[in-house]
């Protein structure tokens, strides 16, 4: 084989300054799970949620692509979802959020941090607070309302079995009702599983949103 110029390894390492580096994100919006799920297809009411999502959002969230590999299993996710973070609640969607993140970043979720992260962002119009709640939600200068509401639950994730009484006396006297806490508590429920179903599939969230409310 005849060795290559000194021509043409100059323009070999040209070629190299001048393309763009290989991003960290990279396929995560083709790639979306490590497992090799059957084929399956949304329902009707499914694919139109799809299309309200990508009318609303601009993308279709990867966790719905995800569970679309079997409709039953989707439209209970999304009707949970839904239920436990848009629905009339005497919690904030912001609060919600910051529950999600608060027990995300207990457990490293990669997707949950990246996309409710973003959310956290958008919805209380200051980054900062979405980076501070990855990293440790007690070094954000929170109200005594959500240190409340985020320690409890943050020891409902790493300590279920030590919940008792004086936690939720502690919500109590930060102004929540006893309706709130069982909120509290299905929102910090339903990210402990998200987190682990989407650690175990490796599931990547949009690129999308690591740009998001910067």
């Amino acid at each position: 084989m005849a060795a290559k110029s000194p021509r043409h390894k100059r323009a070999t390492a040209a070629n190299s300054a001048t393309s763009p580096p290989a991003r960290s994100t990279d396929g995560d919006d083709r790639h979306i799970v490590a497992l090799d799920l059957p084929a399956g297809g949304p329902s009707e009411a499914m694919q139109a949620y799809f299309a309200k999502c990508d009318e609303k959002l601009g993308f279709i969230p990867n966790v719905l692509k995800a569970y679309a590999f079997d409709n039953a299993k989707l439209e209970a996710f999304v009707a949970m979802y839904n239920d436990l973070m848009l629905a009339p609640s005497g919690l904030s969607k912001l609060e919600r959020e910051l529950i999600a993140v608060a027990v995300s970043a207990q457990n490293r979720c990669y997707y949950c941090l990246v996309a409710h992260g973003a959310a956290v962002r958008a919805l209380s119009e200051d980054p900062a607070l979405g980076e501070l709640m990855v990293m440790n939600y007690r070094a954000a200068r929170l109200s005594r309302r959500h240190r409340a509401m985020l320690d409890f639950a943050v020891k409902l994730t790493v300590e279920p079995w030590s919940m008792e009484e004086d936690d939720r006396a502690a919500l109590r006297r930060a102004g929540f009702s006893d309706r709130d806490i069982w909120d509290i508590a299905a929102v910090t429920g339903f990210f402990n599983m998200s987190n682990r179903i989407a650690s175990a599939a490796d599931m990547r969230p949009n690129s999308v949103y690591h740009g998001q409310a910067r």
